[in-house]
């Protein structure tokens, strides 16, 4: 099959048209990662809530909301490939849409579920089922935005664009963490417990209205309209689905690392503090808020230094580096002569890595499919790569500490993960596009 010149290289958006997509795109990322953060921040009580019946204990109950956790993960590949295929026939914009009020509608009914006291059993179920909602939605959102942000992005600037999907990723785990540590100062433990865990997820139904009207106001991308306005433009064809599928491959495999360190120091941390070095719920969210602030102060510089030395070089930092640090910064943490400012700067080191593989990543997916196949592509590829090693991370780390008593496996999971991912990074098969990845 011969390489088309990419359509995005081909036109200039006007500048009011690149900023309502950096915001359109972005604020459907920044809720759905604030809901995964609060889900994750609140995970021990809505163990005790939702999966803890009588005589079962707070280990089992733990491991059951991951359970949960990671099968709304695995929807996200069924969403990517449902709302992929419609994005890349009917438009970027009219899915996006779709997409974000199922996203508000699942995610604002997890705040008035009854739990196990009030219907028993029924309690865990209805749970999971708004998971499963949000899985799919999920999947659906990631590659419309990144197919909008980096269409409309300038000439040169994509990886600058892109990054802004992983910046909003950090807000929005930012927005959750602050919203836990504000309501654990403000409430007793009992009041959290009872009903202030609930306010986090209600505080999405504003926020995902707000999403809706920008989503509402949003252009469908140039690339799009291109590439269906013409029949016989090379453009359009869709390309054979074993080069789609090499192609999602090859992302996925770029991108596990950053999806298994992001969640075990981003998301994960505040359970394993609390749970195995017994940390309070204020001091695991205090080194939660450390990591994101890290994570997110890396993120954008890493997508712009990608526009001049390449995707692939600032990735591939980031991997090694997490190869290399994950277990010296756990053991920082262990160690309790270790002051509280060092412990810090741990943290927000571990976060600020993870940023390196952030931030580059998305415009290294776009990159790997045409216009016909981006939104299905990049979906599959993220979702399969976070459903795998993002959203079992928690359900790994946690049944792998409690059956070995090792406090290390957090460190030795992203370790891991990552030096698969140096591997991916370090090859340059070509993508669907015809270009390097």
């Amino acid at each position: 099959m011969s390489a088309p010149t990419p359509a995005h290289d081909l036109r200039t958006p006007r500048p009011e048209q690149s900023r309502r997509a950096l915001f359109a795109g972005s604020v459907g990322n920044f809720i759905e990662w604030y809901e995964f953060g609060v889900y994750g921040y609140f995970a021990t009580v809505i163990a005790a809530r939702f999966f803890t019946p009588e005589g079962g204990s707070e280990a089992e109950a733990l491991v059951r909301t991951y359970a949960s956790f990671a099968l709304a993960f695995f929807f996200r590949p069924v969403g990517a490939a449902v709302f992929g295929r419609l994005g890349d026939r009917i438009g970027r914009r009219p899915v996006l849409i779709l997409v974000i009020a199922l996203m508000t509608g699942a995610t604002t009914l997890i705040g008035v579920l009854p739990t196990y006291d009030t219907v028993g059993a029924l309690a865990p179920w209805l749970l999971t089922l708004l998971r499963v909602v949000q899985g799919l939605s999920a999947g659906g959102e990631f590659g419309g935005a990144v197919s909008v942000m980096t269409e409309f992005a300038p000439p040169g600037r994509r990886g600058l664009y892109g990054s802004w999907q992983s910046f909003t990723v950090a807000l929005g785990l930012l927005a959750g963490a602050g919203a836990a540590a504000l309501l654990a100062t403000l409430l007793t433990e009992a009041q959290l417990g009872d009903w202030g865990w609930r306010l986090p997820f209600l505080l999405t139904l504003p926020l995902g209205l707000g999403a809706l009207w920008l989503r509402l106001r949003l252009e469908e991308t140039p690339d799009f309209e291109r590439a269906t306005a013409t029949a016989t433009d090379t453009a359009t064809e869709s390309p054979p689905a074993r080069e789609v599928a090499r192609a999602v491959a090859v992302g996925a495999g770029r991108i596990m690392g950053w999806a298994a360190a992001g969640y075990t120091f981003l998301v994960v941390l505040p359970s394993y503090l609390q749970s195995t070095l017994h940390a309070s719920f204020q001091q695991a969210l205090l080194a939660t808020v450390l990591a994101n602030l890290g994570f997110a102060a890396t993120i954008v510089p890493a997508g712009w230094f990608s526009d001049r030395v390449g995707r692939r070089p600032v990735m591939l930092a980031g991997a090694v580096l997490v190869v290399l640090l994950a277990v010296p910064l756990l053991n920082l943490l262990q160690d309790a002569g270790t002051s509280n400012a060092v412990k810090g700067a741990a943290v927000f080191g571990a976060g600020a890595v993870v940023g390196l593989m952030a931030g580059p990543g998305p415009a290294m997916l776009a990159e790997l499919f045409p216009t016909s196949a981006r939104y299905t592509g990049l979906g599959l590829a993220y979702s399969l790569s976070n459903a795998v090693f993002s959203g079992c991370a928690g359900l790994i780390i946690t049944e792998t500490v409690k059956r070995t008593g090792n406090v290390d496996i957090p460190a030795y999971y992203a370790a891991t993960v990552c030096a698969v991912s140096v591997l991916a990074l370090a090859a340059s098969p070509k993508g669907v596009t015809g270009k390097a990845g």
